[in-house]
């Protein structure tokens, strides 16, 4: 007996967009103009007929893959990319255009904060009946009614209607229900970003329990990818549409964050002249100053940005935001963090500025640039994910063997020998 429970094939997802078409003055000259010139546009010439004022757009196109039974799946890709629409298809909220699915097992989804969830019913009701949704008999929903309501930490207003809850109260009780009626599958969406630090962890530890202990198949979509990776034993990368890979997280995950971030050191921008402060340029030097030489981890390298200011501006800086290769934040630096001077006032004009990073503190590896400048806490002018970059081990180092871990620093240790007596 096959131990698959989902099966994608050549699934397909197609929505009409609708475009209004601007009103400006016609003359009557105009108007039979447009009239005339409408019924050849009508008609294409293999003899269909088209509509200028609607487009096709595929979320979804040629998408197959399997799952089996267990797997921690994460589905990852940018905004847009079609993850949220695969989601409702495989919880049957949507139908697909084309292809086929065949899931095997119940599914319970969390896909929207309060997911099947009556505003004017008590928290009480809504577990009943979400749990009824979900296929569950009133004995079985009883049985595991006060483990939801410990989870979900809401048993002061548990008889009050769930239209008065805070978005928090909301996705803590949806979650605690989809979690805890033992569904075969678990689909979760970003949802989880509603709830706090504590409440998150709580989750992704349920989810592994879940997945890990009662051997059921969680399907999960976060832009975290260090959850990504904590929590899933393969992913699924979707670009616009496309399947563009199917494997290993730390796969995935690599070729996602290869694709969102420029190729090489070296990374240009158009001009945008909407934008009062805007980054250029960005580049990642080796000591001598290359682009093309490879970086050591024993020598220091240079992070090198070029903007323009375009009226002045006071107390902006410009921020550059380092991540390792699974998408976790290793450290934020800013272009004022030793020179208040230019948090004073910026001039119009083109500046270029530089950090240098010491060798012998960075693992080897591969790292992510992001770059942005504006007024802290106050106004972003720009923010973009600028370029990727990799450190080398030297021959030296890695005679003694590779280090865990994303830093290296070669601090001093005191040794003192005492003579065995």
């Amino acid at each position: 007996m096959s131990d698959t429970v989902i099966r994608v094939e050549n699934l397909g997802k197609k929505y009409v967009i609708g475009h209004q078409k601007q009103e400006r003055y016609t003359a009557l000259r105009d108007v039979l103009a447009d009239k005339a010139r409408s019924v050849g546009q009508l008609f294409s010439r293999n003899g269909q007929r088209e509509d200028p004022t609607h487009e096709e757009f595929w979320a979804l196109k040629d998408v197959s893959f399997e799952i089996k039974q267990g797997d921690r799946v994460g589905i990852i890709g940018r905004n847009g990319a079609g993850k949220s629409t695969l989601l409702k298809i495989l919880s049957r909220i949507t139908e697909p255009t084309e292809g086929r699915i065949s899931i095997k097992g119940r599914v319970a989804s969390l896909l929207e904060v309060g997911t099947g969830f009556h505003p004017e019913l008590t928290g009480r009701e809504n577990v009943y009946l979400n749990g009824a949704i979900l296929g569950m008999t009133k004995v079985e929903i009883k049985k595991k009614f006060d483990e939801i309501v410990a989870f979900a930490e809401v048993e002061k207003f548990l008889d009050t209607p769930v239209k008065r809850y805070s978005s928090g109260m909301y996705v803590r009780l949806a979650f605690a229900v989809a979690a805890h009626l033992e569904p075969e599958i678990l689909i979760v969406d970003e949802v989880l970003a509603v709830g706090d630090a504590q409440f998150q962890k709580k989750c992704l530890g349920k989810m592994e329990d879940v997945a890990e202990k009662e051997g059921r198949t969680v399907l999960f979509v976060s832009h975290n990818m260090g959850a990504i990776l904590s929590l899933t034993n393969k992913s699924i990368f979707l670009q616009q549409g496309f399947v563009s890979l199917v494997g290993l997280s730390e796969d995935c995950i690599a070729k996602y964050l290869s694709s969102s971030y420029g190729a090489g050191r070296f990374w240009k921008t158009k001009i945008k002249k909407d934008t009062p402060m805007q980054i250029m340029e960005c580049r990642v030097l080796s000591e001598s100053g290359s682009t093309d030489e490879d970086l050591d981890i024993r020598k220091k390298f240079i992070v090198e940005v070029v903007y323009e200011v375009r009226k002045p501006i006071g107390s902006a800086v410009v921020a550059l935001n380092l991540h390792t290769s699974d998408g976790s934040h290793l450290m934020s630096l800013e272009d004022a963090d030793m020179n208040k001077e230019l948090l004073l006032c910026r001039q119009p004009g083109t500046y270029r500025t530089k950090v240098e990073i010491p060798g012998l503190w960075l693992n080897s590896g591969r790292y992510l640039i992001r770059v942005g400048c504006g007024i802290p806490r106050v106004e972003n002018y720009d923010n973009i994910e600028a370029l990727s970059f990799d450190l080398l081990e030297t021959a030296d180092i890695a005679t003694r063997g590779h280090r865990a871990g994303y830093l290296l620093p070669m601090l001093a240790w005191q040794t003192v020998h005492y003579s065995l007596i």
